[in-house]
């Protein structure tokens, strides 16, 4: 039985976007970029995928690079090819050439030693959607807050 560990999430994409779906693919590292990765040393806040030439890379993840590496370490922002099925990535392909649609990491994970992320096939929010989610929430903590004050 596999565990899956999440190494980072991307809070600031819920925040930023409506999600549409989500889906999960791999990722190419390098020997040092996994060892960093294990370690929690990545960044997804301004990520985003890309579907170029039949191919799905992941753009603009930072990741730091591994101290015990060799000088040649790989540049921290580099393109990183996803690995999907040629289904999937003609699909999103498809569907971000729609107005509007992009492709964002929210989570990063190991399964069985893999590197693993989640994409969403988002949608942006205008600031009156970010107002009324945090509206929302707030509205929903102050009543759990009530709740947990009555008991």
């Amino acid at each position: 039985m596999s565990e899956d560990r999440t190494i980072a999430t991307n809070r600031r994409a819920r925040h930023d976007y409506f999600i549409d779906e989500t889906l999960e693919a791999g990722v190419v590292l390098t020997g040092t970029e996994i060892k960093s990765v294990r370690e929690g040393k990545i960044t997804l806040t301004d990520g985003f995928a890309r579907v170029r030439d039949g191919e799905a890379w992941l753009e603009n993840v930072y990741v730091a690079p591994y101290e015990q590496g060799v000088r040649e370490n790989p540049d921290p922002r580099r393109r990183r090819k996803l690995l999907l099925r040629r289904r999937q990535i003609a699909e999103l392909g498809a569907k971000t050439a729609q107005k509007g649609l992009t492709l964002v990491p929210l989570k990063i994970y190991l399964t069985r030693g893999r590197a693993k992320v989640e994409l969403g096939l988002a949608r942006g929010k205008h600031t009156y959607d970010k107002r009324h989610s945090l509206a929302e929430r707030e509205a929903k903590l102050d009543v759990e807050r009530a709740l947990r004050a009555r008991d």
